[in-house]
């Protein structure tokens, strides 16, 4: 491990490996390859399927759009690298790769969580309120809250790098992850410094708690819209388009919560690594088959383009 001074920044900082043996690296390079590419297919098709089909322009569909692109971005942003060192059987990288990764990581999660937000925001207005649905829910009004997605995330990500990568390091420069995670940066830092971050983490978590309410609040009243629908046929549409944005959002707050929220007691490289893939690598390459599972519009769209590119090219 390099050895630094009291108050450097380093050069370069060493990944977690996973693996002793050059059989096991070329395994978890293959199992990320495999995850990687399923994720980029799945979103791909997501994008293209939403683009290409006039009856998906709507706001539900166009958020969905803009997930995909989140997703991509996310998992680009740290896997592409962990492959790389175990095929090349090494740990590091450099400081600034280190703070572009970071950046963007932190930009997709806040993006990616304000945006399940505003999708829940969008099924409580579509199934509890339908008649205002089209007024509410405009053209203008689904791109302003798209800006803002996109805008809340990477001004978070402006915050938080400046904040992390500004702090002093004195712990060395072995992170206890596979890719630069604000968590493990922290440890490097010095005490002081690190307790006047952990209290913007604090904030950070609160704000987390409150947006958790209102996801929990707005599908409480949504089931109880649903389970007022007098026809199966309408409850089943309904809980069809629920459901999958349901799961997305307790796969992603569940493991985020616990990975970030969890006692110092219970510390395991083993189980942050676990987290680290359930909430950066897995979400990515899941989403789209949980969309188009029980989605039947979407699995038609889908369906229907995969078998035109299938003719153009046989």
């Amino acid at each position: 491990m390099q050895q630094m001074s009291n108050s450097s920044f380093p050069t370069e900082f060493l990944l977690l490996t996973l693996a002793d043996t050059r059989e096991l690296q070329l395994l978890y390079f293959g199992l990320f390859l495999g995850i990687y590419l399923a994720a980029l297919l799945g979103n791909s098709l997501i994008l293209t399927a939403v683009a290409c089909n006039r009856h998906l322009h709507t706001p539900m569909y166009f958020f969905l759009l803009n997930l995909a692109l989140i997703d991509m971005g996310s998992i680009s942003t740290t896997v592409p690298k962990a492959m790389a060192n175990y095929f090349w059987d090494i740990r590091i990288i450099s400081y600034a790769s280190c703070v572009t990764q970071v950046f963007f990581f932190v930009a997709f999660v806040t993006a990616e969580f304000s945006l399940l937000i505003i999708m829940a925001y969008d099924r409580y207005i579509a199934i509890c309120k339908p008649l205002h649905y089209r007024t509410i829910m405009d053209s203008r009004t689904c791109v302003n809250m798209a800006a803002a997605v996109w805008g809340s995330g990477f001004l978070n990500a402006v915050l938080q790098t400046a904040n992390t990568f500004s702090l002093p390091f004195c712990q060395g420069n072995a992170l206890d992850q596979f890719f630069c995670e604000i968590p493990q940066i922290l440890k490097l830092t010095c005490s002081d410094t690190y307790l006047r971050e952990v209290q913007l983490l604090v904030v950070c978590a609160c704000l987390f708690f409150v947006c958790f309410v209102f996801l929990v609040l707005s599908y409480v009243q949504i089931f109880r819209s649903v389970l007022r629908i007098p026809s199966q046929q309408g409850r089943h549409k309904a809980f069809s388009t629920c459901l999958p944005h349901l799961a997305v959002v307790s796969l992603f707050l569940t493991t985020v919560t616990f990975a970030y929220l969890k006692p110092p007691s219970i510390f395991s490289s083993s189980l942050n690594l676990l987290l680290a893939v359930l909430y950066s690598v897995v979400p990515p390459a899941v989403n789209p088959l949980i969309y188009s599972m029980r989605n039947q519009e979407m699995k038609d769209a889908v369906w229907k383009m995969m078998m035109w590119i299938f003719f153009q090219y046989s």
